[in-house]
């Protein structure tokens, strides 16, 4: 691990996320299907500053939550959510309902604090009418659109591409589609809260693409007179060189979401803080991955498809190709060669045998001269004088 880590942060991991996007691809197609779905069978459960409708808040000293919410129900309201807000002796009971007229809900109020055992005083109410509901949700999507259209002329602006831009906001739309879904799926209500978090979420998710991006722009600039690199790869190079970052920076950022989520949620049922929380926490998380392994690869596809970035490719992997083919026909020709060269015989000095080899530590023999004469004696036998 701590060898993963080293090459994690000098952007030698080498992992393969280009070469890999017919699973990122898969992965969004499922996404899609899975937010499509969602919207179709269940849809977003719009709070009352969207849908209109009563709020009535009771002290939790009444007694349990279901108490409080069957009391509001007996009292001829529909009742729509009910959650507990705060806690210790600031804590109460906060139960919404479908949208009634002035004096319908001053009669509920008056039979809740009956049944409840309190004065109407001690029952607070808040209204908000559909109509104003409506205008808020309007101004909430007229929001989204016109930070989509500003991020668009920003991207392009920034790396003089619409490939880049294209690709960013097809990460922004993944991310969104995401955070939508898990957010139907677990069934909390739509408020003013959770516009505010996606709005958040978009900017976070594209100053992510923006780092990924300028160190691709980085490392392919001139690739075509490269003739060993393709654009992906390059791309890829990119990616693996800010992997680090991105964790570094959805860390930091994630811990103070999760604080806000599970302990000011969770622990400290601070209800109104749960739908910010969890568009946040889930949000952040999406767009770190889709940063990484979905804008790249798209980005890549788009890039390759253009004449001289297709050209170049192909120049790559054919010259590639060569030197493999020239590689193995030198290491075949070198096997070849080894098998048919003959063994290069020994010869043995006269009279003594080839295999033979002299003792260690044995002075080499005399050489015997012609004649069988001893050394110091002349030829014939002749004896000095």
């Amino acid at each position: 691990m701590s060898n993963l880590a080293t090459r994690l942060y000098n952007g030698e991991a080498g992992i393969d996320v280009v070469g890999r996007r017919k699973i990122w691809y898969s992965i969004a197609a499922v996404i899609v299907v899975v937010a499509a779905l969602s919207f179709a069978f269940k849809g977003f459960k719009l709070g009352i500053d969207f849908e209109g409708g009563n709020s009535f808040q009771v002290p939790v000293s009444v007694g349990s939550l279901e108490e409080a919410r069957g009391a509001v129900a007996d009292a001829g309201a529909e009742v729509v959510t009910a959650q507990q807000v705060g806690t210790g002796g600031n804590a109460t009971y906060l139960i919404k309902t479908a949208d009634l007229e002035a004096d319908k809900a001053q009669e509920v109020k008056e039979a809740i604090a009956a049944e409840l055992g309190l004065t109407p005083e001690q029952v607070s109410d808040n209204r908000v009418s559909a109509s104003w509901g409506a205008q808020i949700l309007q101004q909430a999507l007229i929001g989204v659109l016109i930070f989509l259209v500003l991020v668009v002329v920003y991207l392009i602006a920034v790396f003089r591409e619409w490939r880049m831009a294209f690709a960013a906001i097809a990460a922004l739309v993944q991310n969104l589609l995401l955070t939508a879904a898990i957010y139907i799926l677990i069934g909390f209500e739509v408020s003013p809260s959770t516009v505010i978090g996606f709005l958040t979420i978009l900017g976070f998710a594209l100053y992510d693409v923006v780092v990924v991006f300028d160190k691709v722009r980085e490392n392919t600039r001139g690739i075509t007179g490269k003739p060993d690199q393709t654009y992906g790869e390059a791309a890829n190079l990119a990616v693996n060189q800010t992997i680090m970052r991105s964790i570094n920076t959805a860390v930091v950022a994630l811990l103070p979401v999760g604080g806000l989520l599970f302990i000011g949620a969770g622990l400290l049922k601070a209800g109104t803080l749960k739908d910010l929380g969890l568009v946040l926490f889930v949000g952040m998380l999406a767009a770190v991955y889709s940063s990484i392994f979905f804008a790249t690869p798209v980005l890549v596809d788009l890039k390759e498809r253009e004449p001289r970035f297709k050209a170049h490719k192909q120049r790559v992997l054919a010259r590639r190709a060569a030197g493999a083919s020239a590689a193995k026909a030198k290491v075949a020709r070198t096997a070849d060669t080894d098998e048919e060269a003959p063994a290069t015989p020994t010869v043995a000095a006269p009279g003594v045998l080839a295999s033979a080899s002299p003792r260690p530590g044995a002075r080499p023999g005399q050489r015997k001269r012609p004649g069988g004469a001893k050394p110091g004696s002349k030829a014939g036998g002749a004896k000095r004088r």
